[in-house]
């Protein structure tokens, strides 16, 4: 029963160590790198002692699932975090051929900044809506887009700020 116990505490900590080094990751990629810095501090921590717990016990075989398992289960656990709480910031590029207005005038409603700019497609001009958004307000854009026009063309990408206003909505 204890080869279970330990295993099971090695996956607790992995899992830990992984959902935080998925928040790590994100921030090193917004350019945060003091908050980055802290929570280094912390999944390092962390795995130290799963890594310790380990080699003090190298004749259980069940330790090193109990690393797998929790290492899979880490990143599934910290990308749902990411989604949930929606750190950082996307730029979306909206093209529609008939809604462009309409879809514009509903997101700026419901507290988007748009901006509509030209561009030529195959057949001739189209407008572009560009928006830079909270991440967690990426899915209630997507679908007030979605709402009016489904063909729409829409392309999500993460960004980082560098200066000026972004409009934070409702």
């Amino acid at each position: 029963m204890e080869f279970i116990y330990s295993a099971l505490f090695i996956m607790c900590l992995r899992i830990m160590d992984v959902t935080v080094g998925v928040m790590r990751m994100l921030t090193v990629v917004q350019g945060r790198k003091y908050t980055a810095g802290a929570l280094g501090f912390v999944e390092v921590t962390i795995w130290a002692f799963a890594i310790r717990h380990i080699m003090l016990n190298l004749d259980n075989i069940l330790n090193i699932f109990g690393y797998s398992t929790g290492f899979a289960i880490g990143n599934v656990l910290g990308i749902t975090v990411e989604q949930k709480f929606g750190f950082g910031y996307m730029q979306i590029y909206v093209v529609s051929i008939h809604y462009t207005d309409k879809i514009a005038d509903a997101l700026r409603n419901s507290g988007f900044g748009v901006t509509i700019l030209p561009g030529e497609g195959g057949r001739g001009g189209v407008a572009i809506l560009v928006m830079l958004i909270a991440r967690k307000r990426q899915h209630e854009a997507i679908e007030i887009i979605e709402k009016i026009d489904p063909k729409s063309f829409i392309s999500v990408q993460p960004a980082v700020p560098y200066r000026g206003y972004i409009r934070q909505g409702k």
